[in-house]
């Protein structure tokens, strides 16, 4: 669907979704029914309202996906073609998604809520320039020739793994699966997809365009579904080779234990985070860090694993920090995800909006004072919440160390710079962390001995294709984007020739 929009008009981005055809069946090797002819309803958070019924596949429909990858993968359709030839699907797939651009971003903001500023202006465009970086990158990656004795030559170089299962979360549908399919498909893998059950609607459609960019049949397959039933039934899968998860730590830990109980395959986990940001009473632009401080942790509703959920703040300048935090956040505009003027949508169900509000009534007892929080009074549905804000919470409440996935900030007053390290550390989460300050030596100092994946420094939520992004701990181990992503897609293999 190629259309011209004007990005700011509210009522033209609603007129394009009632046109849209929205993609209903699983992709296997074409679009296909579920083997039992279940579906499931996908709903609009903003709404309430049902968008479609979607394939709800089980593991039959696994075990076909998975022997369609691999025969695939073995036929060397895909596996075993110059990376230039690769490079070259890659490229048009990503124009694909450039040329579908608005009706990729109407399906996430429909499916999950997210603002449509934010999925036709960073989410959409953003997969598009991964896809183009790998596929730009793909003949620039060398093998080694190791030291050995005159008479021998060893050569080192990086084959694929064969089948890789990619299970991605709903806060960045469409985002996420890119950042598992492009480095998988680059290195020569078969991939089989499993979309979030809440967000099935853009991974369903990028099945459809992979193939129209000429990817083989089988390369990319798209199996929606429950996590027990298909996210188990690929992570037991004795034919997949690697499973590659984002999403919440218990379910990593489940993949762990699946692969150790069928084949022993590679999981790679990018998992939850309860990162802080310190804020050292050097600052001099208080409006700049309380302009992070609110992005940090009301971005996409507060669904981001690396939110800065923690603000830990020196005692100088922590009340008057404080105060011009819940200023911006009692003034952001909460409100219909397709008005470019909205600031905040909602989250992304129901059942996820329960849950933030029980963390917000847990944090408003654990808490000295709570600004805002709860529903938004006459909106549509209960998915709409108000940003909290908890100062005096002592480091070690339930609040202050779960991870609630929602627009709650917990404030942490603290004498010195010793201390803030220790409280921001004090998690077994080490994904992200935030610093800001004036000093230069303060902040390479500060930096280095916070833990985590990521500090981002006088910025907010640092990120780019070209640098890793993971982390450690309860966070997980995997590492998404930058070539550092193709180490978990490929295995060394070592060829020793004796010519003397």
């Amino acid at each position: 669907m190629t259309v011209a929009i004007d990005r700011a008009d509210r009522a033209a981005w609603a007129a394009l979704a009632e046109e849209l055809t929205l993609p209903t069946a699983a992709w296997i090797g074409g679009p296909v029914a579920s083997r039992a002819g279940v579906t499931r309803t996908t709903v609009d958070p903003a709404t309430g309202l049902a968008l479609a019924e979607v394939a709800e596949c089980a593991a039959e429909d696994v075990d076909a996906a998975v022997a369609l990858a691999r025969a695939a993968y073995e036929s060397g359709s895909w596996s075993r073609t110059h990376p230039r030839e690769r490079a070259g699907v890659l490229n048009r797939l990503a124009e694909l998604i450039t040329e579908h651009c608005h009706e990729l971003a109407l399906l996430d903001s429909l499916d999950g809520g997210k603002r449509i500023a934010d999925t036709v202006g960073i989410d959409v465009p953003g997969s598009a320039a991964i896809l183009h970086w790998y596929a730009e990158g793909l003949d620039k990656v060398y093998g080694e020739v190791a030291p050995t004795g005159p008479a021998d030559l060893a050569t080192v170089t990086r084959e694929p793994l064969g089948v890789v299962a990619a299970v991605v979360p709903w806060n960045y549908p469409l985002e996420m699966a890119i950042w598992k399919v492009a480095p998988a498909l680059a290195a020569g893998n078969s991939v089989v997809l499993k979309p979030a059950e809440e967000t099935p609607l853009s991974a369903l459609l990028l099945g459809r365009l992979a193939a129209e960019a000429g990817l083989p049949d089988g390369v990319l397959t798209v199996v929606p579904g429950a996590g027990p039933v298909v996210g188990q039934a690929l992570g037991r899968h004795p034919d997949v080779d690697a499973v590659t998860f984002t999403g919440s730590t218990p379910v990593g830990r489940l993949f762990q234990t699946y692969a150790g109980e069928s084949n022993g395959k590679q999981v790679w986990l990018e998992c939850g985070g309860k990162s802080a940001v310190v804020v050292l009473d050097d600052v001099a632009d208080l409006d700049a860090v309380a302009a992070g401080v609110c992005a940090g942790i009301l971005t996409n509703s507060g669904q981001v694993c690396s939110a800065t959920s923690r603000l830990v703040v020196q005692a100088g300048v922590a009340e008057e920090l404080t105060a011009r935090v819940v200023d911006r956040a009692s003034r952001i505009v909460v409100g219909d995800p397709l008005d470019p003027v909205t600031e905040m949508g909602p989250v992304v169900s129901s059942r996820q909006a329960a849950r933030v509000r029980a963390y917000m009534e847990l944090g408003a007892d654990q808490a000295t004072a709570a600004y805002g929080g709860g529903l938004v009074e006459g909106a549509r549905t209960d998915c709409f919440l108000r940003p909290q804000v908890l100062t005096g919470v002592d480091p070690a409440a339930a609040i202050a160390t779960e991870e609630v996935f929602g627009p709650v900030l917990t404030v942490h007053t603290v004498d010195s710079v010793e201390d803030a390290i220790a409280v921001a550390n004090a998690t077994p989460f080490a994904l992200a962390a935030g610093l800001w300050t004036d000093g230069l030596r303060r902040a390479h100092t500060v930096a280095a001995r916070l833990r985590a994946g990521t500090v981002s420094v006088n910025c907010v939520d640092a990120l780019d294709v070209a640098t890793p992004f993971g982390g450690f701990g309860h966070s997980g181990y995997g590492r998404d984007l930058s070539l550092h992503a193709l180490d978990k897609f490929t295995g060394l293999k070592t060829t020793w020739i004796h010519h003397g």
